[in-house]
């Protein structure tokens, strides 16, 4: 584990005391995404196997837990085969000096384990910070079993007031778009994202908010 200067980890201790509690406010109101957000506010989107998972501070003491994909599709954005970004918290409590740090992943963020495969809408990168998380939080990490994918919340509200005016969707991205709250065909809604991305849909209203 990294040791800081004590004047380092005051600091650190601060800014997190600030951010957890802007992060929380945050959390707590953060607005219901559609695909239409979650689309048209990423900076990248991919499709991938979580590979590692480690923690850490910054050197100015910001915690974070720090996230590598091997990319098996990208959609937008990466180059490369593993994507690598850094969420605000630590995976989990530690000590440090003879305190417990409770910096950890603000309730309401996405978690990470090590093999889960996922399809992510990511933010761009915090100017200051250079911490990237998921669009809308939990809502931007689906998790891809069994042929199926899923946020934490079953994908509720993920398809409500969207309108796509496009030709050649198939039944079961027709049957997605029209559906309750519930895990979708993940190779259906993979390709109707990337068909968004390449089409550049919502910058050109096809597909958009229905209200």
């Amino acid at each position: 584990m990294k040791l800081f200067h004590t004047t380092a980890l005051r600091s650190g201790l601060i800014a997190l005391a600030l951010a957890v509690v802007s992060q929380g406010v945050f959390a707590a109101s953060v607005a219901q995404q559609n695909l239409v957000d979650l689309i048209e506010q990423s900076d990248s989107i991919v499709v991938g196997t979580v590979k590692t998972v480690t923690d850490g501070f910054t050197d100015k003491g910001v915690p974070y837990t720090e996230v590598t994909l091997t990319v098996s599709d990208s959609i937008r954005g990466a180059k490369k085969d593993t994507y690598t970004f850094r969420q605000f918290g630590l995976k989990e409590s530690r000590e440090i000096n003879g305190l417990t740090y409770l910096g950890t992943t603000p309730d309401g963020w996405p978690t990470w384990v090590e093999r889960e495969r996922v399809v992510v809408f990511m933010n761009p990168p915090a100017r200051l910070t250079g911490l990237q998380t998921t669009v809308g939080l939990n809502q931007g990490k689906l998790r891809w079993v069994d042929g199926k994918l899923s946020n934490s919340a079953n994908n509720a509200g993920m398809f409500n007031n969207v309108k796509i005016d496009a030709t050649g969707l198939s039944q079961e991205q027709r049957a997605m778009l029209q559906g309750e709250a519930q895990a979708v065909d993940a190779q259906s809604f993979v390709s109707l994202v990337r068909r968004a991305v390449n089409e550049n849909w919502v910058a050109n209203g096809v597909m958009r908010h229905d209200q």
